[in-house]
């Protein structure tokens, strides 16, 4: 993750059957209000149509919200098309119904960071500032 020129690019994504996009729908306001590039791909989305996008659109990382329970599954998959597809330098990180104890087995397997709710807009934006590449000086 290198300094790059213009703003960071995020991919927001709901994977799978999960039909709730709520969350999604705002934290992708919030980074496009931080000044952030957002693409925000829609409900049912494949692992392999977000990686797609994420590559296409060169992105600098993926956020996944997952309510659904299939958080491990849709995870790992996401994970595993990145390294396949050579792109392990967009950082994957997400948020929704995610027990505690699938936090540090989730992180094991690449993704930076899992927001739980009760997770603040301005918590995710400081995050994703902090760890994905700066954008070049003006």
């Amino acid at each position: 993750m290198g300094v790059a020129a213009g703003p960071i690019r995020v991919v927001v994504a709901k994977p799978g059957l999960d039909g709730h996009d709520r969350g999604a729908k705002v934290i992708a306001r919030a980074l496009r209000d931080a000044g952030m590039e957002v693409i925000y791909t829609g409900l049912h989305q494949t692992p392999e149509q977000i990686v797609d996008t994420a590559i296409q659109e060169d992105a600098d990382a993926i956020g996944l919200s997952i309510l659904s329970g299939a958080h491990n599954t849709l995870f790992a998959a996401v994970i595993a098309l990145l390294k396949e597809r050579d792109a392990e330098d967009i950082l994957v990180f997400g948020g929704g119904i995610i027990p505690e104890a699938d936090i540090p087995p989730l992180k094991e397997q690449g993704v930076a960071e899992i927001f739980t709710p009760g997770a603040t807009t301005a918590s995710i934006v400081d995050w994703v500032r902090a760890n994905v590449r700066q954008p070049a000086e003006a």
